[in-house]
């Protein structure tokens, strides 16, 4: 089977009567492109995803046929659950772990990051209120950062603001 796309999600699509295969996937492995893996029928799946940028939803369908579809199932793994007491405790325990390029998801009224114990012994020396727990880690923030450029080519957009406002 090929996957060139996704055909859509279990919560907004029709699969009633169909059997279902069930392609199980780490949670870093949802924003892979091309990779090829085995279902739990032991079906094998190439996925090749044309956009860049496409990630894997918990429930997500990527084939279909008369007779059965193949689903996306997020494992569970082990993640570090901090429970922030204010939305400035949110910002700033977001920025922190966002500093140090590190995936972040938030469910509910946590953040969750993949466990790594250096990450947890630097979060409650911060005071932040911090529990290891296995979950599936299933809403990453999408951040984009532009990289960092140096010189007279680049700059921030604040430096470009700037430099166009003082100008005369």
């Amino acid at each position: 089977m090929i996957c060139k796309e996704v055909i859509g999600n279990i919560e907004s699509y029709s699969i009633a009567i169909k059997d279902k295969d069930v392609l199980s996937l780490e949670w870093f492995e949802t924003t892979k492109r091309i990779m090829r893996k085995k279902t739990e029928a032991n079906n094998e799946i190439v996925i090749k995803f044309l956009k860049e940028g496409t990630r894997l939803k918990e429930g997500d369908i990527l084939y279909e046929d008369d007779e059965k579809v193949v689903i996306v199932n997020i494992l569970p793994c082990d993640a570090i659950q901090v429970t922030p007491r204010s939305i400035y405790e949110m910002g700033t325990v977001c920025y922190e772990i966002g500093n140090k390029h590190l995936p972040l998801f938030i469910q509910g009224d946590n953040v969750l990051i993949p466990y790594e114990k250096p990450l947890e012994r630097l979060l409650v020396a911060s005071g932040y209120e911090v529990t290891k727990t296995h979950c599936k880690l299933l809403n990453m923030l999408k951040a984009n950062v532009a990289p960092h450029q140096h010189g007279r080519t680049g700059g921030s957009l604040f430096s470009k603001i700037l430099e166009l406002t003082t100008k005369e």
